[in-house]
């Protein structure tokens, strides 16, 4: 009977070994199939409300983009949590990339202005000071015609609609009744008001008497050059950061976000949350999603070359600073001239306005040294006051830079010369010049793709991909295997007309751009002398006044202009469509010599003296 049941005993013990070996399987299976990766990964990167993500794999999943056979941890729900997310990650990626572009244009932009307009304060500062200290008769009535000229020179320089040659004109139409009536015939000062006819009449023939000779339009044409770069300048990197703006704000198509959901999230539904994509998959992708941010490509690339071009002609040989530094002398100069000429001045004004302008005895001038001396309350001819720094010394710092008077005032106080902003500025450009052309390269370097080893085609985990990889562009996308491209954006095919037509004009407006001198010591950081830029005593450098090392001579003409001289004579060789030419002589005698000879001569004359005795 024992042996009747154990047998059934022995049955029974089997089938619940069979049993708990069938669950443990299942328990196996079930947790190897489990979504508890794809639930921390949609988690980690906020794609969506959790409670979308499954616990377990589904088997009947009606999905529309990452369709695949097998078992899926994705839902319609997570689809579409998907397609959001992929789009915010790229359109934060592209501005993250894009933001690095806009602050270097933004940034230099607000540094050009900022030395612009210290330039400007300072070279208003510079010509007021002429017109106090040495032609103090007329400086308070000139004073508001040049803070009127600078501000429209501000203004211009800003990007405003103004003329300079219409500035700089009203400027001398204004000045000329207070030079008439205060230094060519003082004898009228007090006769005459604002709203006289006289000084009407005066104005309004200032042009045709020219009272002033060529220096206004010398003045005109050298500021249009050097401040029409300038102010092009500025414009182009307004022009710029329009672009990037456009860019940032760029529409992806619902075909290229499809396409970005594959790559980046189907991986996902099978439970491969690490799985990285092929790299010449993801450029098919990128450039896709961004032919028509590529087509910017080519007008960028001329937008970046006329960039640079327009830096050279703004701060190449100090052209701006020049121009600017250079007023106070074309005011000296003309305001001489007009003194050296008041006779005929005066004869001809009689004549066209009618008005009688006798002067008393001997107040005929025949040189501007008398006329100046009888005007104001120094005996000295027209010079600059011995209180101001001579112009000719500024300038000779500039053209040198061995200490950049205006532009570096002070230890405490540096300001940055526009040579050292633009060189800093166009050493970075370079690395944008193709920027809208690598940018998918950038993305796809940002979503660390993979090309050497196993790697997800959108498909499925592949040893390397086989699909063609197309270049950059719309025409490029028409074989593109991953994203099909049906047209333009319209948006960025405004921005590319636009800055299509930027280029041209500023071509139009400066046809001589290619033809400029490009700097040699770009990123050097060194000066056609090759000293450095910024040196001074706290770089190590020895002072300018120490007698061993050797000082810099400008030959210099009284208006603040360095000039040459002639062979055999001592007539300036002027030419005002040229930089100043600066000329570096050997180094002065040191203070000790000059002691020595001073003490022998000073023996030579004693002896001499006691030879007479």
């Amino acid at each position: 009977m024992s042996r009747g049941i154990c047998p059934r005993v022995n049955s029974c013990g089997s089938l619940w070994i069979l049993s708990a070996v069938v669950f443990l399987v299942a328990v196996i299976d079930v947790d190897a199939y489990s979504c508890h990766e794809v639930r921390t990964a949609f988690q980690l990167r906020q794609v969506g409300p959790l409670h979308r993500v499954p616990e377990t794999p589904g088997t009947d999943v009606d999905l529309l983009v990452c369709k695949h056979q097998g078992p899926s941890c994705c839902t319609r729900k997570m689809e579409e949590s998907y397609l959001f997310a992929v789009k915010r990650e790229t359109l934060q990626n592209i501005r993250s990339y894009s933001f690095e572009l806009e602050y270097l244009i933004s940034g230099h932009a607000d540094a050009f202005q900022d030395t612009f307009q210290y330039l400007i304060s300072f070279s208003q500062g510079h010509l007021s000071s002429l017109l106090e200290g040495t032609y103090s008769s007329l400086s308070h009535h000139a004073l508001p015609h040049v803070n009127e000229l600078f501000s429209s020179l501000s203004l211009y320089l800003r990007g405003a609609n103004i003329s300079v040659e219409v500035a700089v004109n009203h400027f001398f139409n204004n000045l000329f009744p207070l030079v008439y009536t205060r230094l060519i015939n003082p004898s009228l000062e007090g006769s005459m008001t604002e709203d006289n006819k006289m000084v009407d009449c005066l104005r309004m023939i200032r042009q045709d008497v020219n009272p002033f000779g060529p220096h206004p339009a010398t003045m005109a044409q050298e500021l249009v050059g050097s401040l029409g770069a300038g102010r092009q300048l500025g414009l182009a990197l307004e022009e710029g950061l329009e672009v990037m703006n456009a860019t940032e704000h760029v529409s992806l198509s619902r075909e290229c976000v499809k396409s970005l959901v594959k790559m980046v999230y189907c991986s996902h539904c099978r439970g491969l949350t690490l799985i990285k994509p092929c790299l010449g998959y993801c450029l098919n992708v990128m450039r896709g999603c961004l032919a028509s941010v590529a087509e910017l490509d080519q007008p960028w690339r001329r937008y970046t070359s006329l960039l640079e071009q327009l830096t050279h002609a703004m701060a190449g040989h100090h052209s701006l600073e020049l121009a600017l530094l250079g007023v106070r002398g074309h005011v000296n100069k003309a305001l001489r001239y007009a003194l050296l000429h008041g006779p005929l001045i005066t004869a001809t004004v009689d004549k066209v306005c009618g008005l009688s302008t006798r002067e008393p005895a001997g107040m005929q001038p025949t040189n501007p040294e008398v006329m100046t001396s009888t005007v104001t309350s120094s005996t000295h001819p027209p010079s600059a006051p011995s209180s101001q720094p001579l112009p000719e010394q500024l300038i000779g710092q500039l053209a040198h830079l061995k200490s950049s008077f205006p532009l570096k005032p002070s230890k405490n106080n540096k300001h940055s010369s526009l040579r050292n902003i633009s060189r800093e500025f166009l050493m970075y450009l370079q690395r944008y010049k193709s920027f809208f052309a690598a940018l998918p390269e950038m993305l796809c370097e940002g979503e660390n793709v993979v090309d050497d080893s196993t790697c997800w085609s959108g498909d499925d985990v592949v040893e390397s991909y086989t699909g063609r990889v197309v270049g950059n562009g719309l025409h490029a996308q028409r074989q593109n295997p991953e994203v099909k491209v049906r047209s333009p954006n319209p948006t960025l095919a405004e921005v590319k007309e636009r800055l299509e037509h930027f280029n041209q004009e500023t071509q139009e407006k400066f046809p001589k751009l290619g033809q400029m001198e490009v700097w040699e010591e770009l990123g050097s950081g060194e000066t056609e002398e090759g000293s450095t830029t910024d040196c001074d005593d706290e770089d190590g450098c020895q002072a300018s006044g120490d007698g061993k090392d050797k000082t810099q001579h400008t030959e210099s003409s009284t208006d603040g202009k360095p000039t040459g001289t002639q062979p055999g004579g001592g007539i300036p060789n002027e030419n005002p469509h040229k930089p100043p030419v600066v000329r570096v002589r050997g180094g002065s005698l040191p203070a000790s010599l000059l002691q020595s000879w001073s003490f022998a001569l000073l023996l030579a004359a004693l002896c001499l003296q006691w030879t007479l005795l």
